[in-house]
């Protein structure tokens, strides 16, 4: 059954109103629902406000370095600290290394732009501050409906965002009710703010429909994979923020790592990959294990005599929108509102994104409670992006605006802009740099490039897809439709196996696409075999793919990964 006949059968959805509904339950979610609730006590005033989160609690689906600067966490919350939010290891260290396969030159400090230097800010669990984050939002009175996905944008006769429906439970793979059936219910609003995170799967319908990224660089992104250790006490310190560049990439593939030790002898260990990469054979899964291979980056994994002793605790990968401001989308349309990574706020120069995430939740907060107050409903909270515009939020991006731009070009001549820029002309940057070329279309055909022999995994230091998926806790009620589309199940073979040699089983971090023997054809051609079940919701699939052709739409919820310490 089509969605449209289980609805004329079994409905109509039970529908709920509220002032504001806010998709996501991230730190820019959360934070637009705590700002909301602040002004309403300030001013004596009642707003509705409920936040839903596909995933099975807050946090179960946050995966980010992370280092936050506290900026707009010292504006949400001045007494933060007091309030036990766990932003508890300070920076202390900044190493910054250029690498080649056998060694490594650092950066001297007084070299490293500014947007480089942590002083002053926190390495943390981003998922425990978002749980953290939860508690102050539920007890201010926001509802949070965890496991439930926004699955459907609604919209009013004139076109405006009336809210959103949550998905059917119990849809067999077949597209048929099962026993388990039950309807999704709408959640209706004067506002709704768009929080999915980078690539969200109602952003980007939004953003095609109310054509929001009109005269807008295209939008840049890149994948992110991370694993938490426990290591030997010998080997930690805590505080320590590690940044590279150089191998295994090559000098015109954008990436780079990160090695932060937090509290309690953990470390986070992660590689970036630029989704603008050219050769269709290079797996950023791959080249994140050979990276931990590097004698300067192993030598935190073992003991005094080369042994790897860290224990592996973590696993998880999701993609970061990076394109910066000149890629940034008008963000307000009738009735709702993109925020955080949603839009595109991230700071790939300083790599972060959750100051901003909180920041832009609180702007659109504050236009909302405004309009509300004025008896408003459904229009553009102009007031929002008029806000960020004078923010230290637009100062700060602006400063970095050309440097995915630069790096566009090779990595010498976008370490050497940025230094540049950032260093010696401190971000007041008297030119900007355009792109007008999609990720996607950034791969070469495989008869172009070479292919990359990557070495088998050792199990002590590094690892397959399938071990690591396992770390992330993912999982997925087997029995429901695909959550992985293809708009032409010809595709995968016809063009991405035969022109690209079949990307997709080597871009995702979860072994979901192989491609294997078809046995409907004697087993001599092949078929893509999609493994939805072990989707940690990157979204690189529905980035990356060379013709578009892949869709990710939302899966039951609660679905998905569950991360621990991430």
């Amino acid at each position: 059954m089509t969605p449209e006949e289980i609805l004329a059968q079994f409905g109509p959805r039970e529908a709920m109103e509220y002032d504001v509904v806010i998709v996501g339950a991230g730190p820019g979610g959360l934070a637009t629902a705590i700002r909301l609730k602040q002004l309403a006590q300030q001013h004596g005033r009642d707003v509705s406000v409920v936040v839903l989160e596909k995933g099975s609690e807050p946090g179960a689906h946050i995966l980010s370095g992370a280092i936050m600067d506290p900026i707009a966490m010292n504006e949400l919350f001045p007494d933060w600290k007091a309030m036990g939010a766990p932003l508890n290891q300070p920076v202390t260290e900044d190493v910054f290394l250029m690498t080649s396969e056998t060694g490594a030159t650092r950066v001297p400090n007084f070299l490293l732009p500014k947007c480089f230097h942590n002083e002053g800010n926190y390495i943390v669990s981003l998922g425990n501050v978002v749980r953290w984050m939860a508690q102050q939002a539920e007890s201010l009175g926001v509802e949070i409906f965890p496991g439930f996905a926004a699955a459907e944008v609604l919209y009013n006769d004139d076109g405006s965002v009336k809210g959103v429906a949550t998905g059917n439970l119990g849809i067999g793979k077949d597209g048929e009710p099962t026993e388990n059936f039950q309807l999704g219910m709408e959640l209706h609003a004067k506002y709704t703010i768009f929080a999915e995170g980078a690539r969200g799967h109602l952003g980007r319908q939004l953003i095609e429909r109310f054509r929001l990224d009109e005269g807008r660089d295209p939008q840049s992104y890149a994948i992110g994979i991370k694993e938490l250790w426990e290591i030997d006490p010998a080997r930690h310190q805590p505080g320590l923020a590690l940044h590279s560049a150089g191998w295994p990439l090559d000098e015109m593939t954008y990436g780079g790592s990160f090695l932060y030790h937090m509290e309690d002898n953990k470390m986070v260990v992660g590689f970036v990959v630029g989704l603008d990469y050219q050769n269709p054979y290079l797996s950023p899964f791959e080249e994140f294990q050979r990276f931990k291979t590097h004698p300067n980056i192993r030598w935190y994994f073992e003991n005094s005599q080369g042994q790897v002793t860290a224990r592996r605790l973590g696993y998880g990968a999701r993609a970061i929108t990076a394109g910066g401001l000149l890629s940034l989308p008008k963000t307000v349309f009738p009735g709702g509102a993109l925020i955080g990574c949603e839009a595109g706020y991230l700071n790939a120069s300083r790599i972060k994104g959750s100051h901003a995430a909180i920041k832009t939740g609180m702007l659109a907060a504050e236009a909302a409670f405004d309009a509300l107050g004025a008896g408003r409903a459904h229009d553009e909270l102009s007031a929002y992006p008029e806000a960020f515009e004078s923010s230290w939020l637009h100062t700060e991006l602006n400063k970095a605006r050309n440097f995915k731009q630069w790096f566009k070009k090779g990595r010498s001549i976008g370490t050497l802009m940025t230094g540049i820029e950032q260093y010696v002309l401190k971000g007041a940057v008297p030119w900007t740099i355009h792109r007008d070329k999609p990720d996607h279309l950034a791969l070469k055909p495989a008869a172009e490039c070479s292919p990359i022999a990557y070495p088998k995994p050792d199990g002590k230091l590094t690892f397959d897809r399938l071990s690591s998926v396992f770390l992330s806790n993912t999982n997925h009620e087997e029995n429901q439709p695909p959550h992985l589309t293809l708009k032409d199940p010809t595709v995968p073979v016809r063009i991405n196996l035969a022109v690209y040699a079949g990307p997709e089983s080597r871009y995702c971090p979860a072994g979901v696409y192989e491609f294997v023997p078809d046995e409907a054809q004697g087993g001599n051609a092949q078929r893509l075999q999609i493994n939805a079940q072990n989707c940690v919701h990157c979204k690189t699939c529905d980035i990356k793919d060379p013709t578009q052709n892949i869709v990710w739409v939302t899966p039951e919820g609660g679905g998905g990964p569950n991360y621990v310490g991430m």
